[in-house]
């Protein structure tokens, strides 16, 4: 009895898991063709090498959000197939998230204080991101299904 009811649950997550990357690819497809739109945009709009400032990081955040869909994607295909977490992928996926988030930073609507406060919190997620990817990298562990192992 308990044996199949893992099993069932084990198919249910695959099925939960195979419509979560279907739903991401029509959202990178959707994600994919605004960025083209933007780019024929700003293209037809001036010269390319003549783009303004706020075009050029709505753009690259346009961009970082295809990168981090497709990493996304690539995380959850690794589930899917091996039902292995790659944190090393996580925290990447982490790091080109909070990159986008810094990009796209508009300090107009807040004030000096909450400005550097904020700035400062991004800070502090950068450098433990960081230091998470090196230590990952340094012990070379991956989490698999039922504990840590090293390679």
């Amino acid at each position: 009895m308990g044996e199949a009811m893992i099993e069932i649950v084990d198919k249910f997550e695959k099925m939960v898991y195979a419509v979560l990357m279907a739903l991401l690819m029509v959202v990178i497809a959707i994600s994919l063709i605004d960025l083209v739109w933007l780019l024929y945009k700003s293209w037809g709009a001036t010269r390319l090498y003549m783009l303004e400032t706020s075009v050029i990081i709505t753009i690259l955040g346009a961009f970082l959000l295809v990168l981090i869909c497709i990493e996304l994607l690539d995380t959850i295909k690794a589930y899917f197939y091996e039902n292995t977490i790659h944190v090393e992928i996580v925290i990447l996926l982490a790091i080109i998230a909070i990159s986008r988030k810094v990009i796209l930073l508009d300090p107009s609507g807040m004030s000096g204080i909450e400005f550097g406060v904020e700035m400062m919190g991004i800070g502090v997620i950068v450098i433990c991101l960081a230091a998470a990817y090196y230590f990952l990298k340094k012990a070379g562990i991956t989490i698999g299904p039922g504990k840590p192992e090293e390679k």
